[in-house]
């Protein structure tokens, strides 16, 4: 699934040919993704401009007057702005007619992405008890510190709560911990203020690098330009397993921890 950094490597790959422009008309060609496509969509969108291009998470939001277009890509969506006179193919399931004569056109084969409606001055339930964004200020060390005491639960399974912080997926967070040092089934409650630190600095520091090499190349994954990510290739741990340790040449064990692969180095990470 697309992380944080996929999606904020698509917004910021939209945001030229999306902000300022009209939408002109909208297209539904199935009314459902992973749940029902509300009537708000195509009844207040045409005629508005879009005011901003935002990510939450890993949604994306299209503001307009009335209210914003909530969007998430799932497993396998994509968005991309093409020319209006592009031929439709059998996974474009939305377009968003602009005053530009171009389309924004989501295309999901699997259809676990979402096209939602948040009304003006609202917040969508789905983003509602979200934790904050892992590249503000009000993430950090001491945050994590705070948050942690009394909790028995693997540091990992911690840091992808999406109650704590927001957008640290499973390949992100495998890295993140392993820059930091922290093996992955540690209790949360157990790890020291000072480690807590380097954590959320190795968040920080590797989504914001994964950001400017486009993401990490998943299968299903393409920027807005039809470009793949390269981050993929500079990892550590993850996918690695069975391999040696880039740093100490231990052997990348792997295991399962909340229903994810997990990956982590025996000798760099306690």
């Amino acid at each position: 699934m697309p992380e944080l950094p996929e999606v904020e490597t698509t917004r910021r790959g939209l945001a030229p040919h999306v902000e300022g422009r009209r939408i002109t008309g909208v297209a539904l060609r199935r009314p459902d993704l992973r749940w029902p496509i509300p009537p708000e969509v195509a009844r207040e969108l045409p005629g508005q401009r879009v005011l901003g291009v935002r990510r939450r998470a890993k949604y994306l939001l299209l503001d307009t007057a009335p209210g914003s277009a909530l969007l998430h890509l799932g497993m396998s969506g994509m968005l991309r702005v093409l020319p209006a006179k592009t031929p439709v193919a059998a996974h474009d399931h939305v377009d968003l007619a602009l005053d530009s004569g171009r389309v924004l056109r989501f295309t999901d084969p699997r259809r676990f992405g979402c096209l939602l409606w948040q009304p003006a001055g609202e917040t969508h339930e789905l983003l509602a008890h979200l934790g904050p964004e892992p590249l503000s200020d009000a993430f950090d060390g001491d945050y994590l510190f705070a948050l942690s005491r009394g909790r028995k639960a693997p540091v990992k399974t911690f840091l992808m709560d999406q109650a704590v912080v927001v957008g640290v997926g499973n390949i992100y967070a495998a890295e993140s911990l392993f820059q930091a040092g922290i093996a992955p089934g540690r209790a949360a409650g157990s790890v020291s203020r000072e480690r807590y630190r380097r954590l959320a600095a190795a968040v920080k520091a590797i989504l914001a690098h994964a950001i400017t090499r486009g993401g990490t190349t998943l299968r299903d994954f393409l920027s807005p330009d039809g470009a793949p990510g390269y981050f993929e290739q500079e990892l550590f741990v993850y996918g690695r397993e069975g391999e040696a340790c880039k740093v100490c040449g231990r052997t990348i064990r792997d295991g399962r921890m909340g229903n994810r692969a997990t990956a982590w180095c025996p000798g760099c990470q306690r």
